[in-house]
């Protein structure tokens, strides 16, 4: 009987009894292995206490619970030979777009302005425009970034998307590689991040892009808070250039109670919940990953070291 260590933060016999359920041949725990235990192929894991991954005997996959796997590469306790699999199940592609949806929309609707003239009592309409008047570019064309692309195109906005590989989304006009990023950008009303975290897009959202963007406009970042260089970001909205941003992720979580974008009056911040893991669809797809494992077969968003995603 093969084993699974569940080493997850919250819940981690409720997800564990969800395993049981779905590979009931196999053996699921949620405590810590000791030295001389039998084998453990499989582990689970979200953001591990340093020395977890190392001291399991035997292991063959690791499985995310994050689409972000930045922190696994970065604690050098997984093996250079041991697979890791990303998480990227409909529940988190699903939420994903919801959030960034929902905060889309409002701005483009002027929901958070009118909400502000309630509260002095203030009759007073503003300008509005229709979905193909606007411009939205989307940072990722991965499994998070290519959904929420083409939510946009299906309201109807002009839907552009920037990526390393240029991957085609329908409906949206595709741009590859850094010496593009500034054209993907260009006059964009709407800029959403949702990037993977490598050497390569670290710090990506700075002056010269937000610069690029048309003067007034809003930025989403749902990826992670090392893309954004904070004081570009905190200027933008102070000279205008940003009318707004939405962020749920940041450079140290949780935010400090001293940082200066809990207090901004056009920041919109959320606890790093826009793509929550649903545990029901983030298990089936872990164990259906185990059965290709032991078929043989070919593992999808299998991590790339050389890219770092």
């Amino acid at each position: 009987m093969k084993r699974i260590f569940i080493a997850a933060r919250g819940n981690p016999e409720g997800m564990a009894e969800l395993f049981r359920k779905e590979l009931p041949s196999h053996e699921v725990f949620t405590q810590q292995p000791q030295p001389g235990d039998a084998p453990v192929p499989y582990i689970v894991v979200g953001r591990p206490t340093p020395g977890v991954i190392a001291s399991v005997p035997g292991l063959e996959l690791v499985l995310s619970l994050n689409a972000g796997i930045e922190h696994l590469l970065a604690s050098g306790e997984v093996p250079d030979h041991l697979p890791i699999v990303r998480l990227v199940d409909d529940g988190l592609a699903d939420g994903m777009s919801d959030w960034v949806l929902a905060h889309a929309l409002s701005w483009h609707r002027n929901l958070g302005l009118y909400a502000q003239l309630q509260a002095k009592r203030e009759w007073a309409p503003q300008a509005e425009k229709l979905a193909r008047e606007r411009v939205v570019t989307v940072l990722g064309a991965g499994a998070l970034g290519a959904q929420v692309a083409s939510h946009f195109v299906r309201f109807g906005f002009q839907t552009r998307v920037w990526s390393r590989s240029g991957r085609a989304v329908d409906g949206a006009t595709s741009f590859a590689g850094r010496p593009n990023l500034q054209q993907a950008a260009s006059g964009a009303d709407i800029l959403v991040n949702l990037l993977p975290l490598t050497s390569e897009t670290a710090n990506v959202v700075d002056a010269a892009l937000l610069g690029a963007l048309a003067p007034g406009a809003f930025f989403i970042n749902g990826a992670r808070g090392g893309h954004v260089v904070d004081a570009d970001l905190i200027k933008a909205l102070d000279s205008g250039q940003l009318s707004g941003a939405a962020l749920d992720v940041f450079r140290t979580e949780p935010l400090p109670s001293d940082d200066p974008l809990w207090s901004h009056p056009k920041v919109l911040l959320s606890p790093h919940v826009a793509a929550p893991t649903h545990a029901h669809t983030a298990v089936a797809e872990m164990a259906e990953n185990i059965r290709r494992f032991e078929r043989g077969e070919k593992l999808p968003h299998l991590v790339d070291r050389t890219l770092g995603y």
